[in-house]
């Protein structure tokens, strides 16, 4: 240990200090690597433990909550539950959305600490305050020493956590008279605007939160008798289990309702948003794989330089395995300075993104997160190992140099022999083996076997290019037979096709990566065209304007669309609607779409497939791919569990509870955790429900779409409750709420759009493919400067034989033309069988959607061609140093 340690600070020190931006290069891809992944590591764990620390404040601690599939529960089982004698606590609850705004009237309010008041959604909670300290400690009301004492029972008054204060500009200090309590404006849909007075505040974090008297809640937004769900504290010693199968079976138990685990809704979030938390680590490691590649350029380089001293090491009494170890160490040492230095990096970039952007890095699943750095000395540790075994895995070859080179013929400059045919056997098993894995499936949810089967196909492929490049070389010898130069170049490049795997390996997996991300990219982006070519049939949509997709708050209510149809210049209107289902307390809620289907289905909807006949008495529906494997379900099956969560909903028996049947499946990139699609007339005879989430509109030829826009809004104005004076009064300036009910967009803007958020959320793919190629070109020049300096004797031979510095760089042009025109050809071959598995398999397996293979030849030609050209200006330059005056001097040396 002592002598390696020794040899460290002598021997590899002195490298270190005559060539320090080689070093620096590869702690550099090393460093990058590991801050990538551990920031990406970081982000995502201080989201997802935020989410969950808002998800225990709200829900408190109770042993089961119960909730409704969709719509709400009966008053009647809050009384159920709370005088059964097994029960020590039951806390109702009451929940919807709305959207809000400080009202005009807030005559000396207190300062605004925050930027300038705007429409904010806000989760309204309504829920006992005497149970509270009990079952939520965190939502229980702290009123403001100026308001009223019984302000926790008040009507039209509210209590808002942190997020919501700042959201709305409001302080959070007491204000110092009564009057200046600040007032709110609380909009649901199209509904009159409700005033409401701030009271005080709660301690509960995550998103704007406000919390109300349940009774006051139910009243003042007409959902008497409703409650959205029921907390449960069940007395000491009782079996949960058993008490929850026994209230399942008593008679009168709501049909929708599910009983749930405080923990399943983080738990949800979790397992949605796992797999996408995986693929973008596994993206960042690309860098962090690229990375090893460098090291081992680095390395080789560094080996071929020294390879004189090696050989004297080892007649001064190295042994090869001492020399493999001290290359290893050198690795290692590289390994953990860039590893170190990553983890630094990643721990800055992550509290900068945190800062900035929230816990949100686009999948949309932790939006309006603000959470706080969650740093985790494991985690560090282990991407840290990643490093440095990421840098070990690269100097594992030119450690194996070292430790193999015969010291004699190294002294005396002639290095290692040419390299024996590879029959290409170890290659061809590890192709075979990544083709098996692809058939594997996901383990929780993450396609592990598919990446453990592209790691193995590009090692499989880089093995295999000895052999290749015998091959192809061997069949364009002939065309270069009478031409001297390139027959020198060719012939070379044939007869070391070991070095060539060596030279060209970290191209050939830089490129296989680059086209792989190219071909995927370009495959999800025409996917996703065509289907908002299909989702998008109508010019012109309208919806609320109220930003709260997905809620109550931004339905367009009963008849809106029917008045919308009788405005001049519509030759169509089509009514959609969209509608939250939670049909299992572990799986994220599935989204129902109702909307006219007609009587051709395959019109309407991408189905993947052909639509299925629906039998007599059944109803047809249409679910989406993720819904296929969250509920294995499959074409021409019966769905229960969507019946029974229907039930409830049918109109005081009137109609028969319907027997949905499965009849196709339909692509849905807008879905993840699911969607299933009915006719409307379905859903409007099952539910009675007739708010709309969207207009489909098509208007009449020559239409004034100004006209029509301005018409739409007037509706939505009157519907609101508010005159066009008024509308127009409070869009000159006004702090209500803004006379915009309704926004509109055509179908072009959606889509154009919609592919500009695409385009930003993978611009960082074609940042990692020039990395990679980039790295890859640096290993060629590495690996040629490495030869070349070991062909010295080679170069003067041949200049004592006639030819010129010119010639003697063509030759070195053409053997890195051949090498980099077969890697590229190999790289693109690669990149295809890898890209057909990211596309086929871990898509569909991580997000649940499929899409069709695009290859775009055009964009992967000029690929292959810069590389190509690259390669050899890379091949060139790197020869003209041993191509000089002392090559020819270098024959006189003695050998």
């Amino acid at each position: 240990m002592q002598a390696m340690l020794a040899l460290l600070r002598t021997f590899s020190w002195q490298d270190l200090r005559h060539h320090p931006w080689r070093s620096a290069a590869a702690v550099a891809a090393v460093m990058l690597g590991v801050a990538l992944a551990f920031a990406v590591h970081v982000i995502n764990a201080s989201a997802l433990d935020e989410f969950s620390q808002a998800v225990r404040a709200v829900n408190g601690q109770p042993d089961l909550e119960v909730r409704a599939m969709q719509g709400h529960l009966p008053e009647a089982l809050y009384e159920r539950l709370a005088t059964d004698p097994q029960v020590k606590h039951a806390s109702p609850l009451l929940e919807l959305a709305a959207v809000a705004q400080p009202a005009n009237s807030t005559a000396g309010a207190p300062p605004t600490v925050a930027s300038p008041p705007q429409r904010t959604s806000l989760r309204v909670l309504g829920a006992d305050a005497l149970l509270l300290p009990t079952m939520a400690p965190a939502l229980m009301p702290r009123p403001w020493d100026t308001a009223d004492r019984f302000a926790l029972f008040a009507p039209a008054t509210v209590f808002l956590n942190t997020a919501a204060l700042q959201a709305l500009g409001l302080s959070t200090a007491a204000p110092i008279q009564p009057q200046q309590l600040p007032q709110l404006t609380l909009q649901v849909g199209l509904q009159a605007p409700i005033s409401v007075r701030v009271a005080g505040t709660v301690t509960a974090g995550g998103a704007p939160l406000a919390v109300m008297d349940i009774g006051a809640a139910q009243d003042l937004f007409g959902r008497a008798g409703q409650l959205s769900g029921v907390d449960v504290q069940l007395q000491p010693g009782i079996d949960r289990t058993a008490w929850e199968q026994t209230l399942r079976a008593q008679p009168g138990w709501p049909a929708n309702g599910v009983l749930a685990l405080p923990g399943d809704a983080a738990q949800r979030i979790s397992n949605l948003s796992r797999a996408y938390r995986v693929n973008l680590t596994v993206l960042a490691l690309v860098a962090l794989f690229t990375g090893a590649f460098l090291v081992f350029s680095v390395l080789a380089l560094s080996v071929a330089q020294r390879g004189p001293q090696f050989a004297l090491l080892a007649v001064l009494g190295a042994t090869p395995r001492q020399r493999l170890a001290l290359v290893l160490a050198e690795s290692a040492a590289l390994g953990l300075l860039g590893s170190t230095l990553g983890v630094a990096l990643g721990t800055a970039l992550a509290a900068t993104a945190l800062q900035l952007l929230g816990g949100d890095l686009g999948g949309g699943y932790f939006a309006g997160v603000q959470p706080a750095l969650q740093w985790s000395a494991p985690a560090a540790l282990v991407y840290g190992a990643l490093g440095v075994a990421a840098a070990l895995v690269g100097g594992w070859w030119p450690a194996r140099a070292a430790q193999t080179l015969p010291p004699a013929q190294t002294l005396k400059g002639l290095g290692t022999a040419a390299s024996q045919a590879d029959n290409g056997m170890v290659g061809i098993a590890l192709v075979v083996c990544g083709a098996l894995l692809t058939l594997v499936p996901p383990v929780w949810g993450i396609p592990l076997a598919a990446y453990v089967a592209i790691g193995l196909l590009l090692v499989g492929g880089i093995a295999l290019l000895p052999w290749a490049m015998a091959r192809l070389l061997a069949w364009l010898q002939p065309l270069a037979a009478r031409h001297a130069l390139p027959l020198l170049a060719l012939e070379r490049a044939r007869r070391m096709r070991g070095s060539a795997a060596i030279a060209v390996g970290g191209l050939v997996a830089s490129l296989s990566l680059a086209v792989a991300l190219t071909v995927m990219v370009s495959s999800f982006r025409g996917s996703v065209t065509q289907w908002l070519d299909a989702v998008l049939p109508s010019p012109l949509y309208v919806r609320s304007a109220l930003n709260a997709g997905g809620t109550d708050a931004a339905l367009l209510p009963a008849g809106f669309a029917e008045a919308v149809g009788q405005l001049p210049g519509l030759d169509r209107v089509q009514a959609l609607r969209a509608s939250p289902l939670q049909l299992s307390p572990t799986l994220p809620a599935l989204m129902v779409l109702s909307r006219p289907l007609g009587d051709d289905p395959a019109q309407a909807l991408p189905l993947v497939g052909n639509a299925l006949p629906v039998p007599a008495g059944r109803t047809g529906v249409y679910i989406s791919e993720a819904v296929v494997d969250l509920y294995n379900l499959r074409p021409g099956m019966e769905w229960p569990a969507l019946s029974k969560s229907f039930s409830p909903l049918a109109l005081d028996g009137q109609t028969p509870p319907a027997i949905f049947y499965i009849a196709g499946i339909w692509r849905d990139y807008a879905r993840q955790s699911g969607a299933v699609v009915m006719d409307r007339a379905v859903w409007l005879r099952l539910t009675d429900d007739a708010r709309t989430s969207d207009l489909a509109l098509w208007p009449s030829e020559g239409a004034d779409i100004g006209a029509l826009q301005a018409s739409i809004r007037a509706l939505a104005a009157a519907q609101a409750g508010r005159s066009g004076s008024e509308s127009k009064g409070v869009s000159g300036g006004g702090s209500s709420i803004d006379n915009a009910l309704v926004e509109f967009a055509s179908s072009g803007a959606i889509r154009e759009r919609s592919l500009r958020i695409f385009d930003r959320s993978f611009a960082v793919t074609y940042w990692l493919q020039a990395v990679a190629i980039g790295i890859g070109l640096f290993g060629v020049a590495a690996s040629f400067s490495a030869q070349v300096l070991a062909r010295r004797k080679e170069f003067g031979l041949l200049a004592h034989l006639g030819l010129t510095r010119r010639q003697i760089l063509a030759v070195v042009a053409g053997e890195g033309a051949a090498w980099t025109a077969v890697g590229a050809a190999a790289g693109v071959l690669l990149g295809l069988a890898v890209s057909v598995v990211l596309v086929h398999v871990v898509n569909p397996q991580s997000f649940h959607w499929t899409m069709d293979l695009n290859v775009p030849g055009g964009r992967l030609l000029a690929l292959c061609v810069a590389v190509v050209m690259s390669g050899t200006v890379t091949a060139w330059l790197a020869g003209r140093a041993a191509a000089g005056r002392d090559a020819v001097m270098a024959v006189k040396e003695d050998w």
